[in-house]
């Protein structure tokens, strides 16, 4: 294909653009075979390009007059505001002129526009969000963390196989192991949606499905994709993520304690910043909303620079790899 175009919205987190044309430029220095483009208040944008020496020949500036914020109801916002920077880029995405959207505003937002604007791959019934977590191993992959709290077995059924795809082609994780998450190993156990479903995932012959996963195995390792819906998916999400901060916190409140422990602290620094490093968000890069006809990825609201370059290199891998197309080709067949 031609050189992949990322469309970025500007527009909508908390710590407006500057972040986001700081993460850009990174990337950008990172590596040449991709173009941006930025969606916001032009002159703003135009002067962050100048001031960090963005490449002004591989970036384009699309102007926004209209900003779709977190207190808009998400639905209403997609349809009533045409010039928001979020419905500009994602129209982009539908139109062919970039390949992937990153944005850190409205959640809700940006994934009822995925849906109406960019659009469900044929066979592909709901979009999940799906983000890496991190585990003593490596990384897995929870599939939904937020966007289908009313799934059916059969929208879990295609998750597994999304999420699968996406381990093995973007993370690089061979015949991924799929666990959906339960309260226990034993299949009587369960809610009626995890019953039903657990029967649907062992016929399946396109993955490697191994069962039922408790909550206290994720943080171990124990399955490579972690299928849920989105009620307990984003539980799991937010539980992790305080958890990281209780835990980081607790750490250096001890290293600060005494003399003693200022001296050791200085001694383990680096391996203990090294080992944190992993429990961020900033290297993870966004959740993509799986199963849409183009990329859409989402990044926390108050993203900084880090979170912004992940990003950016994980949809130009995702990109490079096909990821979309594989999906595509995964449900054409069986709706063939």
């Amino acid at each position: 294909m031609d050189r992949p175009t990322i469309a970025i919205d500007t527009m909508g987190g908390d710590n407006g653009a500057e972040p986001m044309i700081v993460g850009i430029k990174a990337a950008m220095d990172k590596y040449s075979d991709f173009d941006i483009k930025v969606y916001g208040k032009e002159k703003e944008l135009a002067g962050l390009i100048d001031k960090y020496g963005v490449d002004r020949e591989r970036i384009e500036i699309v102007a926004a007059t209209e900003e779709i914020t977190c207190h808009d109801a998400p639905v209403d916002a997609i349809r009533k505001k045409k010039e928001s920077s979020m419905v500009l880029a994602l129209t982009d995405v539908k139109n062919g002129s970039a390949q992937a959207c990153i944005s850190s505003g409205n959640s809700g937002a940006l994934m009822a526009g995925g849906t109406f604007i960019v659009g469900r791959a044929k066979g592909v019934k709901r979009a999940p969000l799906a983000p890496l977590i991190p585990t003593s191993i490596g990384d897995s992959l929870l599939i939904d963390c937020g966007a289908n709290v009313d799934a059916k077995p059969e929208n879990l059924v295609q998750f597994a196989k999304m999420g699968a795809i996406y381990m093995e082609h973007i993370v690089g994780v061979k015949n991924p192991k799929v666990a959906i998450v339960n309260i226990g190993a034993e299949d009587e156990k369960g809610n009626e949606l995890v019953k039903e479903t657990l029967p649907l995932l062992r016929e399946m012959k396109d993955i490697n499905f191994i069962g039922s996963i408790e909550a206290r195995e994720i943080p171990n390792g124990g399955a490579d994709v972690l299928v849920c819906e989105a009620f307990v998916g984003n539980v799991i999400l937010k539980l992790y993520e305080g958890l990281g901060k209780m835990f980081l916190s607790e750490v250096k409140g001890v290293l600060k304690s005494s003399v003693k422990t200022k001296i050791g602290a200085g001694l383990i620094y680096k391996p203990l910043k090294k080992a944190f490093s992993r429990f961020m968000a900033d290297d993870k890069g966004g959740a993509p909303l799986l199963g849409l006809k183009g990329l859409v990825v989402k990044i926390h609201g108050n993203s900084k620079d880090r979170e912004v370059q992940s990003a950016i290199l994980q949809c130009r891998s995702f990109i490079m790899h096909d990821v979309n197309g594989k999906i595509l080709e995964a449900f054409s067949e069986e709706t063939a």
